[in-house]
Protein backbone atom coordinates (compact mmCIF):
# COMPACT_ATOMS: atom_id res chain seq x y z
CA UNK A 1 0.00 0.00 0.00
CA UNK A 2 0.89 3.45 -0.61
CA UNK A 3 -0.50 5.53 2.80
CA UNK A 4 1.82 5.33 5.19
CA UNK A 5 0.31 3.15 8.23
CA UNK A 6 -1.37 1.20 5.95
CA UNK A 7 1.79 0.08 3.69
CA UNK A 8 2.76 -3.46 3.32
CA UNK A 9 6.03 -4.84 2.95
CA UNK A 10 6.49 -5.43 -0.61
CA UNK A 11 7.81 -9.20 0.37
CA UNK A 12 4.37 -10.05 1.27
CA UNK A 13 2.52 -8.58 -1.32
CA UNK A 14 0.50 -11.05 -3.27
CA UNK A 15 0.77 -11.05 -6.99
CA UNK A 16 2.95 -12.61 -9.46
CA UNK A 17 6.22 -11.51 -10.25
CA UNK A 18 5.14 -8.32 -12.61
CA UNK A 19 2.11 -7.30 -10.58
CA UNK A 20 4.59 -6.89 -7.04
CA UNK A 21 7.22 -4.66 -9.64
CA UNK A 22 4.41 -2.41 -10.40
CA UNK A 23 3.79 -2.34 -7.22
CA UNK A 24 7.00 -1.45 -6.35
CA UNK A 25 6.92 1.27 -9.07
CA UNK A 26 3.76 3.01 -8.26
CA UNK A 27 5.00 2.93 -4.69
CA UNK A 28 8.44 4.73 -5.86
CA UNK A 29 6.13 7.05 -7.28
CA UNK A 30 4.45 7.88 -5.30
CA UNK A 31 7.15 8.78 -2.64
CA UNK A 32 8.90 10.91 -5.47
CA UNK A 33 5.23 13.15 -6.86
CA UNK A 34 4.96 13.41 -2.91
CA UNK A 35 8.26 15.02 -1.91
CA UNK A 36 8.79 16.77 -4.94
CA UNK A 37 5.50 17.29 -6.79
CA UNK A 38 4.57 16.94 -10.33
CA UNK A 39 6.73 19.26 -12.09
CA UNK A 40 9.81 18.31 -10.25
CA UNK A 41 9.21 14.71 -9.97
CA UNK A 42 11.41 12.46 -13.16
CA UNK A 43 11.45 9.34 -14.82
CA UNK A 44 14.74 8.88 -13.76
CA UNK A 45 14.06 9.36 -9.95
CA UNK A 46 11.31 7.32 -10.23
CA UNK A 47 13.42 4.37 -11.38
CA UNK A 48 16.11 4.75 -9.02
CA UNK A 49 13.68 4.64 -6.44
CA UNK A 50 11.53 1.53 -7.61
CA UNK A 51 14.65 -0.61 -7.78
CA UNK A 52 13.31 -1.96 -11.27
CA UNK A 53 14.86 -1.20 -14.66
CA UNK A 54 14.24 1.51 -16.78
CA UNK A 55 12.89 -0.88 -19.33
CA UNK A 56 10.47 -2.35 -16.57
CA UNK A 57 9.22 1.38 -15.50
CA UNK A 58 8.00 1.88 -19.19
CA UNK A 59 6.85 -1.54 -19.74
CA UNK A 60 4.64 -0.73 -17.25
CA UNK A 61 3.73 2.76 -17.52
CA UNK A 62 4.27 4.65 -20.76
CA UNK A 63 4.84 8.24 -19.26
CA UNK A 64 5.01 10.09 -15.83
CA UNK A 65 1.21 11.38 -16.65
CA UNK A 66 0.36 7.68 -16.27
CA UNK A 67 2.31 7.08 -13.15
CA UNK A 68 0.97 10.04 -11.98
CA UNK A 69 -2.40 8.68 -12.91
CA UNK A 70 -1.56 5.40 -11.32
CA UNK A 71 -0.25 6.91 -7.82
CA UNK A 72 -3.56 8.98 -7.15
CA UNK A 73 -5.75 6.43 -8.03
CA UNK A 74 -4.70 3.96 -5.69
CA UNK A 75 -4.14 5.95 -2.87
CA UNK A 76 -7.82 7.59 -3.23
CA UNK A 77 -9.00 3.68 -3.72
CA UNK A 78 -6.52 3.02 -0.26
CA UNK A 79 -7.85 6.17 1.72
CA UNK A 80 -11.86 5.10 0.88
CA UNK A 81 -11.55 1.33 1.25
CA UNK A 82 -9.74 1.98 4.48
CA UNK A 83 -12.73 4.90 5.98
CA UNK A 84 -15.22 2.31 5.03
CA UNK A 85 -16.79 0.64 7.68
CA UNK A 86 -19.98 -2.00 7.65
CA UNK A 87 -23.79 -0.55 8.88
CA UNK A 88 -24.03 -2.58 12.34
CA UNK A 89 -27.29 -3.40 14.32
CA UNK A 90 -28.41 0.22 15.18
CA UNK A 91 -31.53 0.37 17.51
CA UNK A 92 -31.60 3.37 19.11
CA UNK A 93 -29.83 6.37 20.12
CA UNK A 94 -26.89 5.86 22.35
CA UNK A 95 -25.95 3.22 18.88
CA UNK A 96 -26.26 5.79 16.93
CA UNK A 97 -24.25 8.05 18.44
CA UNK A 98 -21.43 5.01 18.91
CA UNK A 99 -21.77 3.83 15.22
CA UNK A 100 -21.47 7.90 13.69
CA UNK A 101 -18.35 8.26 16.44
CA UNK A 102 -16.60 5.54 15.22
CA UNK A 103 -17.38 6.33 11.90
CA UNK A 104 -15.85 9.84 12.05
CA UNK A 105 -12.94 9.38 14.11
CA UNK A 106 -11.79 6.36 11.80
CA UNK A 107 -12.52 8.90 8.60
CA UNK A 108 -10.55 11.71 10.26
CA UNK A 109 -7.54 9.70 11.83
CA UNK A 110 -7.11 8.31 7.91
CA UNK A 111 -7.46 11.41 6.09
CA UNK A 112 -5.50 13.65 8.21
CA UNK A 113 -2.26 11.06 7.49
CA UNK A 114 0.24 13.20 6.01
CA UNK A 115 0.97 11.37 3.24
CA UNK A 116 -2.96 11.83 2.21
CA UNK A 117 -3.21 15.50 3.07
CA UNK A 118 -0.04 16.12 0.52
CA UNK A 119 -1.91 14.46 -2.15
CA UNK A 120 -4.59 16.58 -1.54
CA UNK A 121 -2.32 19.32 -1.85
CA UNK A 122 -0.61 17.90 -5.28
CA UNK A 123 -4.21 16.93 -6.69
CA UNK A 124 -5.34 20.66 -6.24
CA UNK A 125 -1.79 22.00 -7.44
CA UNK A 126 -2.29 20.04 -10.90
CA UNK A 127 -6.11 20.18 -11.21
CA UNK A 128 -5.35 22.86 -14.60
CA UNK A 129 -2.96 20.28 -15.69
CA UNK A 130 -5.66 17.48 -15.44
CA UNK A 131 -8.25 18.43 -14.81
CA UNK A 132 -10.42 15.17 -16.23
CA UNK A 133 -7.99 13.34 -13.57
CA UNK A 134 -9.01 15.69 -10.74
CA UNK A 135 -12.52 15.02 -11.84
CA UNK A 136 -11.88 10.99 -11.55
CA UNK A 137 -10.65 11.50 -8.12
CA UNK A 138 -13.25 13.26 -6.44
CA UNK A 139 -15.77 11.38 -8.15
CA UNK A 140 -14.14 7.98 -6.65
CA UNK A 141 -12.69 9.44 -3.56
CA UNK A 142 -15.41 12.36 -1.73
CA UNK A 143 -18.29 11.48 -4.02
CA UNK A 144 -17.97 7.91 -3.46
CA UNK A 145 -17.96 8.68 -0.14
CA UNK A 146 -21.25 10.18 0.38
CA UNK A 147 -22.92 7.83 -1.66
CA UNK A 148 -21.96 5.32 0.75
CA UNK A 149 -23.03 7.35 3.43
CA UNK A 150 -26.41 8.44 2.08
CA UNK A 151 -27.09 5.25 1.68
CA UNK A 152 -26.14 4.17 5.40
CA UNK A 153 -28.06 7.43 6.31
CA UNK A 154 -31.33 6.01 3.84
CA UNK A 155 -30.87 2.58 6.05
CA UNK A 156 -31.21 4.22 9.07
CA UNK A 157 -33.95 6.64 8.22
CA UNK A 158 -35.89 3.22 7.49
CA UNK A 159 -35.30 2.77 11.30
CA UNK A 160 -36.80 5.19 12.51
CA UNK A 161 -33.14 6.69 13.69
CA UNK A 162 -32.67 9.37 10.83
CA UNK A 163 -34.92 12.05 9.66
CA UNK A 164 -34.09 13.98 6.21
CA UNK A 165 -35.79 14.81 3.29
CA UNK A 166 -32.58 14.26 1.31
CA UNK A 167 -30.37 11.68 1.99
CA UNK A 168 -27.08 13.35 0.38
CA UNK A 169 -27.66 16.48 1.93
CA UNK A 170 -27.44 15.21 5.45
CA UNK A 171 -24.52 12.76 4.34
CA UNK A 172 -23.37 16.19 3.31
CA UNK A 173 -23.87 18.15 6.19
CA UNK A 174 -22.29 15.55 8.39
CA UNK A 175 -19.17 15.33 6.27
CA UNK A 176 -18.07 18.62 6.53
CA UNK A 177 -19.61 18.99 10.15
CA UNK A 178 -16.28 16.25 10.94
CA UNK A 179 -14.39 17.30 8.29
CA UNK A 180 -13.84 21.23 6.78
CA UNK A 181 -12.00 22.94 9.93
CA UNK A 182 -9.61 19.83 10.99
CA UNK A 183 -8.67 19.25 6.88
CA UNK A 184 -8.65 22.75 6.23
CA UNK A 185 -6.20 23.40 9.71
CA UNK A 186 -3.60 20.58 8.17
CA UNK A 187 -4.13 21.83 4.62
CA UNK A 188 -2.60 25.11 5.31
CA UNK A 189 -0.27 24.69 8.91
CA UNK A 190 0.87 21.38 7.97
CA UNK A 191 1.54 18.25 9.84
CA UNK A 192 2.32 20.27 13.33
CA UNK A 193 -1.65 20.95 12.96
CA UNK A 194 -2.74 17.32 13.37
CA UNK A 195 -4.83 16.86 15.89
CA UNK A 196 -4.28 13.96 18.38
CA UNK A 197 -7.06 11.10 18.77
CA UNK A 198 -8.32 12.88 21.78
CA UNK A 199 -8.70 15.90 20.04
CA UNK A 200 -10.29 14.31 16.98
CA UNK A 201 -12.52 12.20 19.26
CA UNK A 202 -13.72 15.30 21.05
CA UNK A 203 -13.97 17.06 17.77
CA UNK A 204 -15.93 14.34 16.09
CA UNK A 205 -18.64 14.14 19.67
CA UNK A 206 -19.57 18.00 18.98
CA UNK A 207 -19.60 17.27 14.75
CA UNK A 208 -22.33 14.66 15.97
CA UNK A 209 -23.78 16.38 18.33
CA UNK A 210 -24.57 19.59 16.29
CA UNK A 211 -25.77 16.59 13.12
CA UNK A 212 -28.11 14.72 15.70
CA UNK A 213 -30.06 17.96 16.71
CA UNK A 214 -30.99 18.75 13.35
CA UNK A 215 -31.45 15.23 11.87
CA UNK A 216 -32.38 12.67 14.97
CA UNK A 217 -35.89 11.31 14.12
CA UNK A 218 -38.24 12.65 16.62
CA UNK A 219 -38.84 9.26 18.16
CA UNK A 220 -35.40 9.09 19.67
CA UNK A 221 -35.16 12.72 21.35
Amino acid sequence: MLIPGLEADLAHVPGTRSERKQTAIVGAAAEVFLSTGYAGASMDAIVSRSGVSKQTVYKHFSSKEALFVAVMSQMTGEADTAVRIGLPKVEDRAQLKAYLLAYAVRQLTIVLMPGLMQLRRLVIAEAQRFPELAKVLYARGSARELEVLASAFEQLADENLLQFSDATVAASQFNWLVMADPVNRVMMLGGEAIPTQQEIRRHAEAAIATFLAAFLHPDQR
